[in-house]
């Protein structure tokens, strides 16, 4: 058959749908193989390790193992909810910083998509969008690193307010800034990175669109409300419930580095929680217990706000 002819067979109504079932398995059996490493390790790094939630209902010991432990059974979750004053500031800490990222660090990487692609040159938007994709490939150590010598008492910064005798202000240090010190540096670090996909799904919307606006008499801020944000709405709303279930992650290799600056009072959070009684503490029980109830809170999460989107006529992860 030609391509002319296939072509044809496509866009006629009359013509016969596709194999599937396993007819199109005997065709496409070659792509199965393929995927097949990335399905073994999906399961064994993703899905196995679930079962060692189990420790989550023990008095585990890892030098006995989890076949020698104890039975718990619901005594590690009565820890954490009979007021144990550490776990209720580490969890007060990590609610106030997920509502602080909702607000100022999701809509960043989409306010920055919409003015990158106001812009007129495509070489000046290419420059932009690679000097902002860096810091993403900066590890946490480096990014701390990097605000340290700019920001502490020692910094680039305050020489600059000691040169000029105005005193020093030494906000690595500050407890009372340390949350708007993390989401400044997750801004920083992310963002550029974060754009990529608003900058694609911009890259698609019809041009015509924004000709019709204009004929119409809307302005740029119009044409961005009725035309661009749209087109970006579902995209929005995806990625939105994806966050909100990894919602009580925010984020312990950036927080344990700075920890001993602020004290962990005002810098503990849920992850570090569960490193500081686990690991360092010996609590396995109990930090099995926070993991695992972070795990089925995200999963309530991520269900209910699909099923809000489905209300509001949106696809969300998955269709009804």
């Amino acid at each position: 058959m030609s391509l002319l002819t296939r072509e044809d067979s496509r866009s006629d109504p009359e013509a016969p749908a596709p194999s599937t079932g396993k007819r199109g398995m005997r065709r496409d059996r070659a792509l199965f193989w393929f995927t097949v490493p990335g399905i073994l390790a999906v399961l064994l790094f993703h899905y196995v390790p679930l079962l060692g939630n189990v420790i989550a209902f023990q008095n585990y010991q890892p030098f006995i193992g989890i076949w020698h432990s104890t039975w718990a059974g619901l005594d590690n979750f009565a820890v954490l909810f009979n007021g144990d004053q550490k776990f209720l500031h580490a969890l007060i800490n990590t609610l106030q910083l997920l509502l602080i990222q909702v607000v100022f660090v999701f809509p960043a990487p989409i306010l920055l998509a919409l003015t990158l692609n106001s812009l007129i040159s495509e070489r000046v938007k290419r420059l932009v969008q690679n000097v902002l994709y860096l810091p993403h490939f900066l590890s946490w150590v480096v990014v701390v690193a990097i605000f340290q010598q700019m920001l502490s008492n020692g910094g680039l910064v305050n020489v600059l307010l000691r040169a000029q005798e105005l005193g020093t202000w030494n906000i690595i240090g500050d407890p009372d800034l340390f949350k708007a010190l993390l989401t400044s540096q997750v801004i920083w670090k992310d963002t550029g990175w974060a754009a990529i996909l608003f900058l694609a799904a911009l890259s698609r919307v019809d041009s015509h669109l924004y000709e019709a606006a204009a004929v119409d008499g809307a302005g740029r801020w119009r044409q961005t409300w009725h035309v661009t944000l749209p087109a970006l709405r579902g995209l929005i709303v995806l990625l939105l419930i994806l966050r909100l279930g990894d919602a009580l992650s925010v984020g312990f290799e950036q927080i344990i580095l700075q920890q001993t600056s602020v004290g962990l009072e005002v810098s503990e959070v849920l992850d570090t929680y569960v490193y500081n009684h686990g690991l360092l503490a010996g609590q396995w029980g109990v930090s099995a217990a926070v993991g695992l109830v972070k795990g089925i809170v995200g999963v309530v999460l991520v269900l209910g706000a699909n099923r809000v989107a489905h209300v509001f006529g949106e696809e969300g992860i998955y269709r009804r």
